[in-house]
């Protein structure tokens, strides 16, 4: 494999959020690229942007914008990932897909490299990368299955408002502002920009993240459960999710209980398990109040992991706080490991 001279990889979705920080996370990382091609909508077409001292200009992506490309960072919503993606592929590019286009598709691996690196080997041209919320909960969670065994998972997120985009943090900012200033103002975009009512996000808690599927869940929380079973190659596992967005620009924690198979488990044997684990931070020490918070997790990959206690009745269930930067680990960081993961395995030509 021709390492030394790099790959060609393309960015859909380039102007978003997400777009923004995989194009960073590639610079920081110095990800071996030979050419670097930057995607999106014709509305976005002819942006500049900024990369390892070049000024690259974003194209409008069409099924030709794939040629010669090995590698393609897609992240532009669900809608244009299964317009481009077959397209990509055609012309013998691996997509690394940030949407949940194909996240439940059978014979797309669902990957968060420290979990389930090695489903890469089945890709038939399309990887998903999970949901932001999903991947630093598993990503806390696989050390201890692994040592322990997990029957029972009770996650309640506790979500930033970047993850649903940019406007929505503009959105937060704006309402925090006229509250402050006793002004009047009308919620647009959240919880959800596409459902019938809107509230607001400012000084609030909203118990919706995404549509209501009819069983009471959201697509979000429904997300969690199916992605999880799927990552961990459990689909007995006992999963529950409540999907909450809080006034937080970015960052999202997570308050998950859990089961292990074991018995006599202690809060100190999973403290250091996870302290050696792949991709955490343990910020444990109750006593000197040091404990993860999204405010210190920004621009950070890892996944931070603290207040790490067992329940007071049931002998095997635990609880722990699971926070991480929803941009980077939750996104764009995940999908850039992804893509060192397939170099690393030989899987891009």
């Amino acid at each position: 494999m021709e390492q030394k001279k790099g790959f060609h990889v393309a960015v859909l979705g380039a102007t978003g959020a997400v777009g923004q920080q995989m194009i960073e996370t590639l610079e920081k990382k110095d990800f071996p690229i030979a050419k670097l091609t930057l995607l999106s909508s014709a509305r976005s077409a002819g942006t500049k942007v900024q990369f390892k001292g070049a000024e690259l200009t974003v194209q409008e992506a069409t099924p030709d914008s794939f040629t010669g490309v090995d590698i393609a960072l897609f992240s532009a919503g669900g809608s244009v990932s299964k317009e481009m993606a077959d397209h990509a592929v055609s012309h013998g590019a691996v997509v690394v897909d940030n949407t949940s286009a194909f996240r439940m598709d059978e014979g797309v691996p669902l990957v968060v490299p420290e979990v389930n690196e090695e489903d890469l080997h089945n890709h038939k041209g399309i990887i998903a990368n999970p949901n932001c919320s999903t991947i630093q909960m598993v990503v806390a969670l696989e050390p201890i299955r692994q040592k322990f065994g997990l029957s029972k998972v009770i996650v309640s997120t506790y979500q930033a408002v970047s993850g649903s985009g940019a406007a929505a943090v503009e959105e937060l900012h704006e309402q925090t502002k006229s509250i402050l200033n006793g002004e009047s103002f009308e919620p647009a975009i959240l919880p959800v920009k596409g459902d019938k009512k809107h509230y607001q996000i400012a000084f609030n808690a909203i118990p919706q993240i995404d549509k209501f599927t009819d069983n009471g869940f959201t697509f979000e929380e429904m997300k969690m459960i199916n992605e999880t079973k799927k990552i961990m190659h459990l689909p007995e596992l006992q999963v529950a999710a409540t999907c909450v967005r809080l006034p937080v620009a970015t960052g999202h924690s997570e308050s998950v209980y859990f089961e292990v198979n074991e018995d006599g488990v202690s809060p100190e044997e999973i403290k250091a398990l996870l302290k050696d684990a792949p991709g955490v931070v343990l910020q444990d020490d109750p006593e000197n109040q040091i404990y993860p918070m999204p405010a210190h997790c920004v621009g950070k990959n890892d996944v931070f992991v603290g207040r790490i206690r067992k329940d007071l009745d049931q002998p095997k269930g635990f609880h722990m706080w699971v926070v991480s930067d929803n941009l980077l680990k939750g996104a764009a960081w995940n999908s850039v490991q992804i893509a060192e993961s397939l170099i690393k395995l030989g899987l891009v030509k």
